[in-house]
């Protein structure tokens, strides 16, 4: 554009200096040669001169402008055949490159004996040995740091709980023994043709047993006020000596409204032992019921007080509340007292009972919470689980019919022997560990390390048991020669 511009200003010069030559010349011509050699210029010629010289200026630019532009041309279309050459000389790599890995697969295929798919899925195989061996590793590393800090916080906290609580345990059972003064009071307990011994069974619900054994009655029963009340009456007719029907169930009467002063009298020494003020007084009341409960063979009244102290040295610890935490553990069996009465567990029954009774909701909640009746919700409510299951698990705590102990063991060891190559499993310390003797052929370290958390986990799932079980999984090698 800016050449033809130039060209076309250069044509309108040329024509404009050839008009103005042409008009003047025939005058310069007829003046005389002095005249013209001794004239000044025109301001006319001198502003043509002038325009005229910066037309060739322009002409000259213009010129260089082209001969840039030529050779700016000529450099690109040499650029781009190169790049062209260059392009036809990739595309032709690219084809001798596919060709040789074509033939390379070929003869990987050849040599290996196995097609490109076989050969995927055995370096997938690989990889996925690879990723689970190092995930295994992952987790045992990660479980052990756990474990440590874990078990560092929890034996400090339990430690300072339980050696800050030493309680007593009894095991309770289904019998009393009531001791006579005398074997001739037995006789006179019968009673003629048996009247006097029907009328106690009658009127207590209790089994009376009169046998060789010298100088006592014994009484059986499950139910721990019925036998008490039981026991109290035969007492106070030995005190007496007069033994027969009438005399016997004014006697049980008496026995049994002292028995509900005793109850309240437990329920307030529980509530006294156990640091828990403001306790309605009907659950004093029936609190006091759990003194002739049993559970496993423990006390249940023992039990709450002991979880009371075990739950507020925790709370203590954890900086939770105490106080919610003394009284919802103290409270959390209560429900037993009255489970005959009223349908449901009793975790669900004493929550219930506890909100009639003025008690708050974060007390009634770790109440139903303790057996997982509902979903833990505060931190009160774990420290109640915590604590009835340290009580129960305590050495000596509590005790188990032997039908009872011989199941699990058994449960065990069948949960753990289902699974492959497992070889032996020994249950030990009554139920509380579990050792696996496994196929060192079978399964390998990082497989024992799985095992062992599969068969906790199991547990878990499928059995009931107090405090904990620990799972052993043992795998031994032997290399065996012989020299001759």
């Amino acid at each position: 554009m800016e050449t033809l511009i130039g060209a076309g200003l250069i044509g309108v010069a040329i024509v404009i200096a050839a008009a103005l030559y042409g008009r003047s010349r025939p005058a310069v011509a007829a003046l005389p040669s002095a005249v013209v050699v001794g004239a000044a210029p025109a301001p006319e010629e001198l502003e043509l001169t002038r325009r005229a010289a910066e037309l060739e200026r322009s002409a000259e630019r213009t010129h260089a402008l082209e001969a840039a532009l030529d050779r700016r041309s000529a450099d690109l279309d040499r650029r781009e055949a190169e790049l062209e050459r260059r392009d036809q000389h990739l595309r032709a790599h690219a084809t001798e490159l596919e060709r040789l890995r074509v033939e390379r697969e070929g003869a990987l295929e050849r040599i290996a004996g196995l097609s490109a798919g076989q050969a995927k899925q055995a370096l997938l195989k690989d990889v996925e040995d690879d990723a689970r061996h190092e995930s295994v590793r992952v987790l045992r590393q990660v479980e052990e740091e756990t474990k440590r800090d874990a078990e560092r916080r929890v034996r400090s906290i339990l430690s300072v709980a339980m050696q800050r609580l030493a309680a007593s345990h009894a095991a309770e059972t289904t019998v009393s023994v009531v001791q006579l003064p005398s074997d001739d009071m037995k006789g006179r307990i019968i009673g003629r043709e048996g009247r006097n011994i029907r009328a106690l069974e009658n009127l207590t619900g209790v089994d009376f047993i009169i046998d060789d054994t010298p100088n006592a009655v014994v009484l059986s029963a499950f139910d721990g006020v019925r036998r008490e009340i039981a026991r109290m009456t035969l007492e106070k007719l030995l005190q007496d000596g007069r033994i027969h029907p009438a005399r016997i169930e004014e006697t049980f009467y008496q026995a049994k409204s002292e028995l509900e002063g005793h109850m309240m009298e437990a329920g307030e020494t529980a509530v006294f032992d156990a640091g828990v003020q403001g306790l309605d007084p009907e659950l004093v009341k029936i609190l006091g019921r759990l003194k002739f409960r049993t559970s496993y063979g423990q006390n249940v009244l023992a039990h709450s007080v002991e979880c009371a102290h075990l739950a507020a040295l925790m709370a203590s610890e954890l900086g939770a509340s105490t106080k919610t935490a003394r009284r919802a553990a103290l409270l959390h069996d209560i429900g037993k007292a009255v489970s005959h009465e009223i349908e449901g567990p009793h975790a669900l029954v004493g929550g219930d009972l506890a909100r009639r009774h003025g008690e708050s909701e974060a007390v009634a909640h770790a109440m139903e919470a303790h057996h997982n009746e509902v979903e833990p919700q505060t931190v009160e409510a774990v420290i109640v689980q915590a604590a009835d299951a340290l009580s129960g698990a305590r050495p000596g705590a509590r005790g188990e019919s032997l039908e009872q102990y011989v199941k699990r063991l058994r449960d065990l060891e069948k949960l753990a022997t289902r699974h492959d190559g497992v070889d032996k499993v020994y249950a030990m310390q009554a139920g509380r560990e579990i050792r696996v003797i496994v196929e060192p052929g079978m399964i390998t370290d990082d497989k024992a390390i799985a095992l062992s958390h599969k068969i906790a986990r199991e547990i878990e799932q499928e059995l009931e048991y107090p405090g904990q079980i620990k799972v052993t999984v043992i795998r031994e090698s032997r290399a065996v020669d012989y020299a001759k």
